[in-house]
């Protein structure tokens, strides 16, 4: 345990940062299974409607810090592909 004030602040810190992660990327999680499986049915209306918000929450996780840039942009890239070769 800290004995510091700084150093008590700081896991203070972290662990709000923590928590806020782990309901962004949860949240992430319900929205790219909510898309998987509507791709799945082939209810493409409401998989398109899933991908641009899958893609939002995925950028606005990436501005954050919770995820990489890169990584955001490579979710992004496979799902529009599945969705793109689906829909063909």
């Amino acid at each position: 345990m800290a004995n510091i004030k700084s150093a008590k602040k700081r896991i203070r810190v972290i662990d709000k940062k923590t928590a806020r992660n782990r309901r962004v990327r949860n949240h992430l999680k319900a929205i790219l299974k909510a898309y998987d499986a509507a791709l799945e049915a082939g209810e493409m209306d409401r998989a398109k409607e899933l991908l641009t918000k899958a893609e939002k929450k995925l950028m606005q996780a990436a501005a954050k810090g919770t995820i990489h840039k890169n990584a955001a942009s490579r979710k992004v890239s496979r799902l529009t592909k599945r969705f793109n070769k689906a829909n063909a």
